[in-house]
């Protein structure tokens, strides 16, 4: 496919920290996509929380499945837009990889417990993953991504425009991220992707977990017209069918307008280059109309969903469990694996809590289960 002059080019990749010869059978940015498929804290994915724990049903997202959910929308949009898919798809898939067990309720819980030495936020947390932490390759740690796809990741938010986190500003690379400008298209793809996704696929599984009915979601402007549309053509359905049939209208509502109102952005901008775009308010957005509808139905989700008695009593247990992992190694780093205990040093200190926050938000949902239990449980229990 041929791609728009403003798209990232592989070809003009700025390249990768580590030098590596070039492929002959796929991009820069196809080696990135695959190197992130095949990472371990990828594969970890499919056991952890996105709303539901994972061994709450077998048919709610988990953080694999929306991963997979936001490349697959990130792919269709720069498609359609003429982007380059392999690196819109590469950053999509890494978006996650920084997430701990148990979901945002694990996140704050390492939040609280690392107020002393600089809190824990995912997204930096995904930097690191993909910086240094995976161990795969022989020359490197880390996963050596090209510096778009790293800028995509770093930019999940927007540019980085107030104090720069020490491992991004450390970073030998870090000047090229032109952290303090708009992100490319491709990561800008990918960011509102999340947003689609994840709005989307709760609407889905707060449909699948009764937290709200059909004739509820119909109440909300941005989901009314899909409702309406399903009622007319499959009104005798059965549930599951009706909310699918919710759902992907709803999606493709959302990525239509997005679609409209990024053209409309674009061609105002002009944009000619991947520098221009960098220095263009950001142009890949809903409408106005939209994006406010949007907006009511992330409330509406944040009361039903998000804010529903069984989620919070799930959230209140995993914090219970994500804060007593913390403190009984932070005071006791020789219990750590090998692995971890060796990068520690003194209790309490500041290299040990590092080690442990970095530990645990590896962990899966079902292995912090074990790994509590292995601490805390006084009956006999496999080491």
């Amino acid at each position: 496919m041929q791609l728009e002059a403003f798209a990232c080019r592989p070809e003009e990749s700025a390249g990768r920290l580590h030098e590596e010869p070039e492929s002959g059978l796929r991009t820069p940015h196809q080696r990135d996509r695959d190197r992130i498929v095949h990472a371990t804290a990828f594969r970890r994915l499919e056991y952890k929380t996105q709303v539901f724990v994972n061994f709450e049903g077998d048919h709610f997202r988990t953080r694999l499945t929306h991963s997979l959910e936001v490349a697959q929308i990130t792919r269709t949009i720069c498609r359609a837009l003429a982007l380059n898919e392999d690196l819109g798809e590469a950053i999509a898939l890494a978006h996650d990889l920084g997430h701990g067990p148990f979901g945002h309720a694990g996140e704050a819980a390492l939040d609280e417990a690392l107020r002393g030495f600089g809190g824990f936020d995912h997204n930096l947390q995904t930097f690191r993953v993909v910086t240094a932490l995976e161990r795969r390759y022989a020359a490197f740690d880390g996963l050596n991504l090209t510096v778009e796809t790293l800028e995509g990741v770093v930019k999940h938010n927007g540019p980085l425009r107030g104090r720069v986190p020490a491992p991004v500003a450390e970073h030998p690379l870090a000047e090229r991220f032109a952290l303090s400008r708009e992100a490319s298209l491709e990561a800008q793809v990918a960011a509102i992707s999340d947003d689609i996704a994840y709005c989307s696929h709760d609407v889905d599984d707060g449909l699948r977990a009764g937290f709200f009915t059909i004739e509820e979601l119909a109440e909300i402007p941005l989901a009314a017209p899909a409702v309406r549309q399903v009622r007319d053509c499959c009104g005798d359905c059965e549930p599951e069918r009706l909310a699918h049939e919710t759902v992907r209208r709803l999606i493709d509502r959302l990525v239509t307008d997005l679609l409209a109102e990024t053209r409309r952005r674009l061609a105002r901008a002009a944009p000619k280059t991947v520098e221009e775009v960098r220095d263009t308010e950001r142009l890949v957005a809903f409408s106005g109309e939209v994006a406010a509808e949007l907006a009511a139905l992330r409330a509406f989700l944040h009361e039903r969903v998000y804010r529903h008695y069984k989620v919070n009593r799930m959230a209140l247990k995993a914090q219970r469990l994500v804060r007593e992992l913390f403190e009984v190694f932070l005071a006791a780093p020789q219990c750590l694996p090998d692995r971890w205990r060796l990068r520690a040093d003194e209790p309490g200190g500041r290299r040990t809590a590092e080690t442990v926050r970095d530990y645990i938000a590896g962990m899966t949902d079902r292995y912090a289960l074990d790994e509590h239990d292995r601490l805390f449980k006084l009956a006999r229990y496999r080491l």
